[in-house]
């Protein structure tokens, strides 16, 4: 039997996950402590970055400074408390079609209000009329509710499909990205992969259109 993703599973109207479950998942997803030059969120562990824990002040080993001993002491029920609190609750997240919540949760742990500009961007390509602000208001909640209704499993993937492609025109845009992108071995990287956890099996790239995508890269 196929294993259904994220979205497919969603969309068939299966039991839906609590939002701690997906804080889990996404902490599980991030993975450990990584400091890498070439990513301009610094420090980071379970996918909280030094900025975040500078905004919030989260001084753990008490020294006056946030810096990063503070994120590597980070836990992982730390790292899933901010995502509740701070990319799911304050972002208005579950104002959202529920099906929809994880992709759009997800996306805004990896990049922030982008996260919604590109749902915004997607429900005006379905004719909703709203402003593409990064904000959750009550016009974006119920152009996604509409648009959710009118098609549930489309805007599922649809969504999930406009994540995947912000990932590659970041990867077109700066060189030093692209190794999120694709593997030293030519193949999917982890923001490809991630992205098509919440579309449909039948929408995944297959491997001759992903570097068909990437040919231009060298």
């Amino acid at each position: 039997m196929t294993q259904l993703s994220v979205g497919e599973t969603r969309g068939k109207g299966q039991d839906m996950q609590s939002v701690e479950d997906i804080a889990r998942e996404i902490v599980a997803r991030e993975g450990g402590f990584v400091n890498d030059p070439d990513d301009p969120g610094g420090a980071t562990k379970y996918g909280v970055t030094i900025h975040t824990m500078r905004r919030l002040g989260l001084d753990l080993d008490g020294d006056g400074t946030v810096g990063v001993a503070d994120v590597k002491a980070l836990s992982r029920t730390q790292a899933e408390a901010i995502f509740i609190e701070h990319y799911h609750r304050r972002p208005g997240i579950g104002q959202l079609p529920e099906a929809l919540q994880a992709s759009v949760f997800d996306m805004y742990v990896n990049a922030g209000a982008n996260a919604v500009k590109i749902l915004q961007r997607l429900l005006r390509q379905m004719g909703h009329e709203i402003a593409v602000d990064g904000a959750i208001g009550p016009q974006t909640a119920a152009a996604a509710r509409a648009a959710h209704a009118a098609a549930p499993e489309h805007l599922i993937d649809a969504y999930g499909i406009a994540r995947r492609n912000y990932y590659f025109r970041l990867a077109d845009r700066r060189p030093a990205s692209r190794k999120y992108a694709r593997t030293r071995a030519g193949g999917k990287g982890g923001w490809i992969r991630r992205a098509e956890e919440f579309i449909s099996p039948r929408y995944h790239m297959t491997e001759a259109e992903f570097r068909e995508r990437i040919a231009a890269w060298g």
